[in-house]
């Protein structure tokens, strides 16, 4: 995908890549109208900063050539079907990838990555006849290699992601070498310099010889580009025994070494696809890294039944050879609201405010690390909802299914590696029949490796005592009723507290069992009565769970605390009369930033009176527009109804804990109708 044909004129945001060196060179993408709204808003966080000293996984996600209809929008699009990934738990690094010159990441990636501590790289890609007269410009002299090394380092920076992957795949002269060299070196020791934990990952492609010649491993022929960056991405042309040879080339960096797989299996050692796991054990086997390229293939290819389970499957393969690489909750305050990013309504508070089909990245909360289970292996189904209302966002987690009266089902729900050092608070929301209950299982671990269970676990009537027995606590959770929950909403919240000072929170689970069992006069019924009383349907959801410390809660500044501007306002009128109004709105506090407030949903009042006359309840009254993680937000051909004469932009602010603002308090922008 090509820049917009005007970069500079307003209009709907899209995330795309530099196809030229003149245009990364002039820094002309920082003048578009499009560079403040592709700025990621979800910084890495600080527990994720230094690479872990292990094996790891990276993804290159090469979908369709990237910046496709599904995440070019980077304010959101209206396909809920569109790809996406959401088992971040199983990588370290996510390489965004197309054949452009220069690949940014579009925010809603970067944001959903670093959610779930997993850094993000852009690509610089030169090939065929064109890449190699960009390497002529690029590589003129060591001048110039260092000045378009800074240029990309400065991207990363500004944008905040976290690298790049450098692929030169074209031949070069051996006289290019020395000063390919020093672009490589320069550009990691520059981003290093700017962006905290950054990482340059070097694809095994031209060597040291200036030729174009994959070598499948580590060698002499290629491992001086690796001495001066941060890993190498192997080809996926590997043999058995490459992994261990390149590991042992690598010294004391193995675990910098990526051996790539080709999931579409076009050369790829084991074949891919469904059985990417093969070459995943070899990796596993002799301790150095991997690099999945193309996981997309599950969606392009339309596995069977359909995309979220196919997914679902195929990580799952990854899981049990890999195992989680990735834990959470790791800081306080956490919540999660189980949203994937998409979905075919949009609810705040447990009632629908959008009752149409989109897509968002950015609005991926934690993704729930749900136990890798076929179907057929329980009569209980655990999944990602899209269907039934959500609490926040479009989606929740949803058991379902037939379970026996004086039973529990229990499923993981996160791994997590969270020492507590005071008591915590634990809230959660449950959506259910009224006969199906939803309770929490905590694992803890101690400083002498004894585990402790707790189950948290609503109502009075607690499951039969054979089945709790075996856990060290047991805390009741009490019905509450905050002011977040709205009136009349099916939704209903349970909280507690707990302490554990010194202990560390590895596991919560997510328990299912009945409110009471059936009491069933077998004298007077056959047997297949008898057998239904004994197993009954069960169905409840949970929609957000939050864990903080106890006694804290995240206070919202004032509105006027904040500057709100509009800029690049413009009417019109639309094909039924209408008045339209597009504008970029933006907002800030004035004390600067605060990393408690992460996201904003954005409301219109339409008013039709005296705006001095305010005798209304902004709750009563706002539109809902939209959702967004960024400062800004670009508002397009907003339909102004006859007789409206101000329009009051509200700008809810949410907190990192899952609250937010009162309407009636939060910051607003204020615009009269022109010619009103």
């Amino acid at each position: 995908m090509a820049a917009p044909s005007d970069p500079m004129k307003p209009s709907v945001p899209i995330s795309y890549p530099i196809t030229d060196l003149e245009t990364l060179i002039s820094r002309a993408y920082f003048d578009s109208f499009h560079y403040p709204f592709n700025i990621s808003s979800v910084p890495l966080p600080a527990a994720s900063v230094v690479t872990p000293p292990r094996r790891r996984i990276l993804v290159c996600h090469d979908f369709k050539g990237g910046y496709t209809d599904d995440d070019k929008w980077v304010q959101g699009g209206t396909n809920a079907d569109a790809y996406a990934i959401w088992h971040w738990y199983l990588m370290d690094v996510f390489v965004y990838f197309s054949h452009h010159l220069v690949t940014l990441p579009p925010p809603g990636w970067t944001n959903a990555a670093h959610t779930h501590g997993v850094k993000v790289l852009g690509t610089f890609i030169t090939e065929w006849g064109k890449g190699r007269e960009i390497c002529n410009t690029l590589l003129e002299t060591t001048e110039s290699a260092r000045t378009y090394a800074e240029r990309l380092a400065e991207l990363a920076d500004m944008l905040g992601f976290d690298g790049w992957l450098l692929n030169m795949e074209v031949s070069l002269h051996p006289q290019q070498i020395p000063i390919l060299k020093e672009f490589v070196g320069h550009l990691t020791q520059t981003v290093h310099n700017v962006v905290p934990g950054s990482l340059v990952i070097w694809y095994d492609s031209v060597t040291m010889d200036g030729k174009l010649d994959y070598q499948n491993q580590l060698n002499e022929k290629n491992k001086p580009f690796f001495d001066l960056c941060d890993g190498i991405f192997c080809n996926y042309g590997w043999k058995e025994n490459y992994p261990k040879d390149s590991g042992t080339v690598a010294g004391d960096r193995r675990f910098d070494v990526y051996m790539g797989i080709d999931v579409w299996g076009r050369g790829t050692y084991g074949g891919g696809q469904w059985n990417t796991v093969v070459s995943l054990d070899v990796l596993k086997n002799d301790d150095v890294s991997a690099a999945i390229f193309g996981p997309g293939w599950v969606y392009e290819t339309q596995q069977l039944p359909d995309f979220q389970t196919a997914q679902n499957r195929w990580w799952c393969l990854v899981e049990k050879s890999w195992e989680v690489l990735q834990s959470y909750p790791n800081i306080l305050p956490f919540y999660s609201n189980f949203d994937q990013g998409h979905g075919n309504h949009y609810s705040v508070g447990g009632f629908r405010l959008v009752d149409s089909s989109w897509n968002n990245m950015s609005c991926q909360g934690f993704q729930p690390v749900l136990d890798c289970k076929e179907s057929s292996q329980s009569s209980m189904l655990v999944f990602n909802n899209f269907e039934d209302a959500s609490y926040i966002g479009g989606g929740s987690i949803t058991c379902k299914g037939s379970l026996n009266i004086n039973d529990i089902f229990l499923t993981r729900l996160f791994l997590g590696q969270l020492t507590l050092e005071q008591s915590v608070s634990l809230n959660y929301y449950v959506k259910s029949d009224g006969n199906s209950l939803m309770g929490l299982k905590l694992s803890f671990s101690s400083n002498l490796n004894r585990i402790t269970q707790v189950l948290l676990l609503p109502e009075a009537e607690l499951p039969m005592g054979q089945l709790t027995s075996k856990y060290d606590r047991i805390i009741l959770a009490q019905r509450s009723y905050r002011k977040d929950l709205f009136l009349g909403s099916d939704w209903v919240q349970y909280e507690s507290s707990i302490t554990m000072n010194g202990y560390t929170l590895t596991d919560i689970g997510l328990l299912c069992y009945f409110k009471k069992p059936v009491e069933v006069n077998t004298s007077l019924c056959n047997k297949t009565t008898a057998r239904i009383a004994d197993e009954s349907a069960y169905n409840a959801s949970l929609g957000l769970i939050r864990l903080q410390i106890s006694g804290q809660s995240i206070e919202f500044p004032s509105a006027n605390s904040w500057i709100t501007q509009g800029e690049n306002i413009s009417w019109s009128s639309n094909n039924k009369g209408l008045r339209t109004v597009s504008l970029k709105i933006n907002w800030k506090l004035k004390a600067g930033t605060s990393q408690a407030f992460v996201a904003y949903n954005i409301y219109v009042q339409k008013i039709s009176n005296d705006i001095n006359k305010r005798d209304y309840s902004t709750a009563s009254t706002a539109e809902f527009l939209a959702t967004t993680k960024a400062g800004v937000y670009y508002i397009s051909a907003l339909e102004v109804p006859s007789g409206v004469t101000n329009l009051i932009l509200v700008i809810q602010v949410c907190a990192v804990d899952g609250t937010s603002q009162d309407l009636d308090k939060s910051p607003t922008y204020q615009l009269a109708v022109e010619g009103q």
